[in-house]
């Protein structure tokens, strides 16, 4: 059986693409940054509210491939977008070993700190930052170190949480998913009941009226669960599948109708290719990208 695990390591190693096509592969997430752009009005969404929510997800931090330097040209070309609001969708740490220096949390949460908005900046986290708490993966409970950085630095992460917001008049509810996959490697240590610590019903409990929601996800798959009184869900996780060609990603850990991009399911879905890579640091197809999702703006979604 062919995982994403394998897929990208051939990928990486295969000769035949030939040295450009490889050098490519490797250099794209250092080198190209791309801005996903979407206008979207989903029926729950009010009319004569506009809303720019910039979207940043899969940094996985770690030199040489997602330097410091780097995480702060992200920052800063974000700012440059003039969002309303900066969601960030989880999966701060590296996700392999091929690095030269694993960047300690607190250290790009600082950066991240810069990021601006007039309706601030928002997080939940993914799994990798759950898995590479060795501490909260042995103990079972706790904030993993990643949430305790962003959370330092005044970036709230939410948890099956959700705070209603304003603009222009007009209210709308941010929601955030515990992550579905947070005690995967704890498996190891004890039998688990589930491994998520996602509760998607005790995130909408806490939505109080019918303003529009827009949901957190780190992991797409909630979206086959997500009821229509959500407007939007936004999700990183699959980086797009790493590789991509023809709109058509060989491997995603989300079965490819959440692969990458918008789709259409109970709500509008909103899939980014992410910024960094797991596994390893190769992509192809699918450049780092920031998505900026343009809510009430009447025009037809851009993929």
């Amino acid at each position: 059986m062919l995982t994403r695990r394998h897929f990208l390591k051939s990928m990486g190693g295969l000769g035949a693409l030939g040295v450009s096509t490889t050098a490519y592969g490797f250099s794209a997430p250092v080198v190209r940054l791309h801005v996903a752009r979407y206008d979207l009005s989903p029926p729950q969404w009010p009319a004569g509210l506009k809303l720019r929510i910039a979207a940043i997800a899969d940094l996985h931090a770690c030199d040489p491939w997602m330097s410091l330097d780097h995480i702060q040209e992200i920052v800063e070309r974000t700012n440059a977008l003039k969002p309303d609001i900066v969601v960030m969708l989880g999966d701060y740490v590296t996700g392999h070993r091929k690095v030269t220096r694993i960047i300690p949390d607190a250290e790009w949460a600082a950066v991240l700190a810069g990021l601006k908005a007039p309706l601030g900046v928002h997080a939940v986290l993914g799994n990798h930052d759950w898995w590479e708490d060795k501490a909260v993966q042995r103990e079972g409970q706790g904030l993993p170190s990643a949430g305790r950085a962003l959370e330092a630095v005044g970036i709230p992460v939410y948890e099956n949480d959700a705070k209603k917001l304003y603009k222009n008049g007009h209210s709308f509810w941010l929601a955030g998913l515990g992550d579905q996959l947070a005690y995967m490697p704890a498996r190891r240590f004890r039998q688990l009941r589930r491994i998520g610590v996602d509760d998607l019903g005790a995130t909408l409990a806490k939505v109080t009226d019918d303003a529009p929601v827009i949901l957190m996800a780190h992991e797409p798959d909630i979206a086959r669960r997500v009821p229509s009184r959500i407007a939007l869900q936004l999700s990183g996780h699959t980086h797009g599948g790493q590789v991509r060609m023809l709109g058509w990603s060989p491997i995603s850990p989300s079965g490819q109708q959440l692969a990458y991009g918008h789709v259409k399911m109970n709500c509008d879905v909103v899939v980014s290719g992410g910024l960094g890579c797991s596994i390893m640091p190769f992509r192809l197809g699918v450049p780092p990208e920031i998505v900026l999702v343009t809510l009430g703006a009447g025009r037809p979604a851009v993929a």
